[in-house]
C-alpha cells in the first residue's frame, strides 16, 4: 500500500494464540483474515480467495528433480508441518493412511512461513498453501509440487465485528483488501 493512498494509516500485523472471535469483540483486533473456525453469529465474513495446499521442498531436493510426486516418493522424507497449537498430524495424514502409507514429522513450527524457511534449509518436506510460494516458487531456492494425495480447499476470508460495519475507515480497507487478495486470482486466469 502507497503512503499516498492512505497517509495517516498504520497497520499492524499481531499473531493470535488462539482462533476465537475474542480479539475482535473486546476490540483489540479490528479484521482478521485467515481460515473461518468458529466465529460466533455475530461476526461478518467475507471470502477473499480459495487456495489449496501443495508440498514444498528447496531447490536440488532429490524430489524436486520428479516430474511426479508419488505417495510412495513423498513419504520417503521427513516433513514439517505448520500448526499454531503443536499438532503433527492432519488431512494429508488420513489420505496417506487410507493408502497405507504414514510420514514421518520430524518438526512442527508455529507457522507456514516457518515451515517454508525449514524446508529451504534442509531436506524436510513442508506443507504450505500454494498462495505461499507462488512468487517464491520462481525463486532459485524453493520447488512446490501437487501434493499425491488429494486435501480439501481452504478458503482465506476477511472477519470484523459488526460494531465497525458502517465505519467508513474500516470499509475502505475492508474493500483494499478484498481487492488485493482477488488481483493475483484474476491474473493467474489470464
Amino acid at each position: 500500500m502507497s503512503t499516498a493512498v492512505a497517509p495517516h494509516v498504520c497497520l499492524r500485523f499481531a499473531p493470535k494464540a488462539e482462533k476465537t472471535a475474542a480479539y475482535l469483540r473486546d476490540g483489540s483486533a479490528d479484521l482478521e483474515i485467515g481460515v473461518l473456525s468458529e466465529m460466533g453469529p455475530e461476526v461478518r465474513v467475507q471470502a477473499l480467495f480459495r487456495d489449496r495446499f501443495v508440498g514444498a521442498v528447496r531447490k536440488g531436493h532429490p524430489l524436486a528433480m520428479k516430474r511426479e510426486v508419488t505417495a510412495k516418493r513423498y513419504t520417503t522424507f521427513g516433513h514439517v508441518v505448520a500448526s499454531r497449537h503443536g499438532r503433527a498430524n492432519g488431512p494429508v495424514d488420513d489420505a496417506l493412511a487410507a493408502l497405507g502409507l504414514e510420514r514421518r514429522i520430524v518438526a512442527v513450527v508455529p507457522s507456514f512461513p516457518a515451515a517454508l524457511a525449514v524446508a529451504r534449509a534442509s531436506d524436510l518436506i513442508a506443507l504450505v498453501p500454494a498462495s505461499l510460494v507462488g512468487g517464491e516458487a520462481a525463486s532459485a531456492s524453493i520447488c512446490a509440487f501437487e501434493l499425491p494425495v488429494e486435501t480439501e480447499q481452504i478458503t482465506v476470508s476477511q472477519m470484523w465485528h459488526p460494531r465497525l460495519e458502517v465505519d467508513p475507515v474500516h470499509r475502505w480497507l475492508r474493500q483494499l483488501t478484498l481487492a488485493v487478495c482477488r488481483e493475483p486470482a484474476a491474473q493467474a486466469k489470464a
